[in-house]
């Protein structure tokens, strides 16, 4: 479009996208225009160009940064004698070569067929089609309304067992009490997966490429003077993530949504970091849970040249955290953030209760991770940890309320013993007192280039 901005290297993530689904990019080709040619995308000029570059190469497939409708499709591929991928059949394709877990399987499978059934017209161009009035269709087109009746059929299935897939997500992971969960997201290749190997010891695949993570891994973390928290490593997103894709995957990502932190990991020495990360909020938004939490981490700052790129970045997130997940650098201040936040919001208690009260018994076991049960004739003393959020119950109903630890944003402080904190803990509510860090939305849009030729 006239009024965006140019990269460098405006094919430089098709260009790793390409490398991901295993072609070899043997030449480029960029197109600026008003508005994109109905027919075929390009214009006249440039398809006759593509077509001369494929013959020169001898090309099997030409792959284009924006996505195509399929008769644009069609035509380009009569035109160019070539096989013709658009962004988003690319990166389904590299989502289903990467998929390895049976619940991913069925997104792929999914968000393939959703996006394949308004293209099947295509498939089945070889087989006869009469036109001589109602009833006198040929066997083409009896073919394409049998494979569209199955497709729809395979979809409606898949849609049904992701919905119990998803259900069962969200039951396991809302019952899981045995500690906070903190969630890893970003762009992909970020080095989020590097991150979570460098804080848990991990050892889960760091592949220099995108989308080298696509199912949803979990490792326990111990913050030093606070706790255990269960960190969780995501998909990684990319601008102009295909809406299937991201609906699909709504099940690998419960881990996100249920997250009472989310740790957005930015590649601070990549030119579109500004881009990306506007990115990244913008599936959050899809998700529906852009109000979490958010620490911001720049990453990578070990491959950045000059000091100015990093004070770039910061002058913009002034309250994001500076690492290197390769190198360890800024690993301290992360939990020791991790740990501030994190902290405002639970309570290690001794709350007192009235043995016959079994509504605020039943209520403390829900809410919170009951340690300990000291029973009495007159009393029960419960020893809990729970959310701060959820005290208003507790306050009307208790007897007495002792604190044990509390935790402050400055850390850890004993209130009456030095007990060290179990690895077992309760999720709770948003501290909604405490501001997203660096979640802003921007403008500046990435220039919708036109392919490569592989």
């Amino acid at each position: 479009m006239p009024d965006q901005t140019v990269d460098d290297d405006p094919l430089e993530e098709l260009h790793g996208l390409a490398i991901t689904a295993g072609t070899e990019v043997v030449d480029e080709l960029i197109q600026r225009r008003p508005n994109p040619s109905h027919s075929t995308y390009l214009g006249k000029g440039k398809v006759e160009e593509l077509r001369t570059l494929v013959q020169e190469h001898d090309a099997d497939v030409v792959i284009f940064d924006n996505d195509l409708s399929p008769a644009q499709v069609r035509n380009l591929e009569k035109e160019v004698k070539a096989k013709v991928l658009d962004r988003t059949e690319l990166i389904l394709d590299i989502f289903a070569a990467g998929a390895r877990t049976h619940e991913s399987r069925l997104a792929i499978e999914l968000a393939q067929l959703e996006y394949s059934l308004p293209r099947l017209k295509r498939m089945w161009t070889h087989l006869s089609r009469q036109s001589m009035g109602v009833g006198m269709r040929g066997p083409g087109e009896k073919q394409l309304e049998v494979d569209r009746r199955l497709a729809q059929k395979r979809i409606r299935d898949l849609r049904a067992e992701l919905s119990k897939v998803e259900r069962r997500r969200e039951v396991q992971v809302a019952s899981r009490k045995e500690a906070p969960t903190v969630s890893l997201v970003g762009y992909t290749n970020a080095g989020k997966s590097t991150l979570m190997n460098r804080l848990t010891e991990a050892d889960v695949e760091a592949a220099d490429k995108l989308f080298a993570t696509l199912d949803t891994r979990t490792r326990r973390w111990a913050i030093p003077g606070w706790g255990t928290v269960l960190l969780s490593d995501t998909v990684g997103f990319i601008r102009d993530l295909p809406h299937s894709l991201v609906a699909s995957f709504k099940s690998t990502l419960e881990e996100t949504r249920q997250a009472e932190l989310l740790l957005h990991v930015a590649d601070a020495s990549h030119p579109n970091v500004f881009q990306q990360i506007s990115s990244v909020y913008a599936v959050l938004e899809d998700l529906g849970i852009e109000e979490k939490r958010t620490l911001l981490l720049l990453n990578k700052i070990d491959m950045i040249d000059s000091p100015v790129q990093l004070n770039r970045v910061l002058d913009r997130y002034p309250n994001a955290i500076p690492v290197s997940a390769r190198q360890g650098k800024g690993m301290d201040a992360l939990t020791e953030a991790v740990g501030q936040v994190l902290g405002r919001e639970f309570l290690d208690l001794k709350v007192t209760v009235d043995p016959a009260d079994g509504k605020l018994l039943a209520y403390l076991a829900s809410k919170g991770e009951v340690k300990a049960r000291d029973f009495e004739p007159d009393k029960v003393q419960i020893h809990v940890r729970m959310p701060a959020g959820a005290m208003g119950p507790v306050h009307r109903w208790a007897l007495e309320i002792t604190p044990v630890q509390r935790f402050e944003s400055g850390g850890l402080t004993a209130k009456e013993d030095d007990r060290d904190i179990t690895d077992e803990s309760i999720g709770g509510p948003a501290n909604h007192d405490l501001p997203s860090m660096g979640n802003e939305s921007f403008d500046t849009e990435i220039p919708r280039s036109s392919g490569e030729v592989a």
